[in-house]
């Protein structure tokens, strides 16, 4: 029986996991397999292999679980889990502006850096979390600051509407007025036009600040 469907972990989690395991002197076959353990769970995985059981908790996506066990089988016959992280998520994230897959991929790249320089793998990625965590703590800060200004766009694109409801409620008759001539009809095109181009207008400023940050 499959759990209930809930919001999958940052890869964040994963990436100080795989830090903290390191620190504690596992291996990279025994890393890998300890990371399967936890993560290697959840929805829409009947087609991956289970062979222990898992608590019910909110694990890492279904595309991240699968480049997790290319990692993991990578890792237990002897090969690079780096380059099966990275023909893994090429199959799995086939657009290339994933995040996820940009995530694996910068992991990839810490642990062939690690493997060519000798450098500590454990301090590579603590360092690297850190630096995802902040890119999310920044995400969230845009998103909030962003949350009025598309609230507006939003107000504003439904305000003729609501102008229009107002007024019938009111016992004018708006649309007979709009639609009775000529002129009405010019100045409910025109309106019409405005409107989008305000919705437009707005939408674009709202990206490019998107953009910009």
């Amino acid at each position: 029986m499959w759990r209930a469907k809930v919001e999958p972990l940052s890869l964040v989690v994963l990436v100080q996991q795989l830090a903290a395991l390191l620190r504690g002197g596992r291996g990279q076959s025994q890393l890998w397999e300890e990371l399967w353990l936890v993560h290697g769970s959840g929805p829409g995985l009947e087609a991956l292999p289970r062979t222990t059981a898992h608590l019910p908790t909110p694990g890492i996506s279904v595309e991240s679980v699968r480049v997790l066990a290319s990692a993991r089988a990578a890792s237990t016959i002897g090969n690079s889990p780096a380059e099966a992280i990275r023909n893994s998520s090429a199959k799995v994230y086939p657009g290339r502006g994933s995040t996820e897959r940009r995530i694996w991929m910068e992991l990839a790249a810490c642990l062939d850096v690690a493997q060519t320089s000798g450098c500590p793998l454990a301090e590579l990625l603590t360092r690297f979390a850190a630096q995802l965590e902040a890119e999310e703590d920044s995400e969230a800060a845009r998103q909030t600051a962003l949350a009025g200004p598309k609230a507006t766009v939003r107000l504003l694109s439904w305000l003729p509407v609501f102008g229009l409801v107002l007024g019938m409620a009111l016992g004018v008759d708006p649309l007979g007025i709009l639609l009775g001539n000529v002129f009405g009809v010019a100045t409910l095109i025109i309106g019409l036009l405005l409107t989008v181009a305000g919705r437009v207008w707005s939408s674009r400023l709202v990206a490019s600040a998107v953009g910009s940050t």
